[in-house]
């Protein structure tokens, strides 16, 4: 799947969720909150890629390793860059708790991982 479709898809999927998250639990307008979701996805999706492309063409048993690593790490920043280096971007009297913000975040990517690899089946398929 070319990059820039991969991203596209990533935001369609992950911005509702911290829209939804940040709208309802934090009390960030929904015009902040998607633009924090695309300030982490701007963050850390190209450094998925990147890396994920370092190993696509070697073993597989590395490849998954190395994707199970990176989406954890995606994870984790997301869930961190969420607290208080965009509470000022959101203009949030707080940061969001860290466990709900590992929520959010952990639903976000598995959301998006899902759809991305349904739609990487689909695109080899040919459907």
């Amino acid at each position: 799947m070319p990059y820039p479709l991969a991203f596209a898809l990533t935001l369609l999927v992950e911005a509702p969720v911290y829209l939804v998250v940040l709208a309802r639990c934090g009390g960030v307008r929904p015009g902040r909150a998607a633009a924090a979701a695309l300030v982490v996805n701007c963050a850390t999706h190209p450094g998925l890629w990147w890396v994920l492309g370092r190993f696509a063409a070697g073993p597989a048993a590395a490849y998954w390793t190395a994707f199970a690593l990176a989406e954890t790490a995606v994870c984790a920043s997301e869930a961190l860059l969420l607290g208080r280096p965009l509470a000022r971007l959101l203009r949030s009297p707080a940061p969001l708790a860290l466990p709900l913000r590992a929520a959010a975040s952990l639903t976000a990517n598995a959301a998006s991982l899902l759809t991305g690899l349904l739609a990487g089946l689909l695109l080899a398929t040919g459907r």
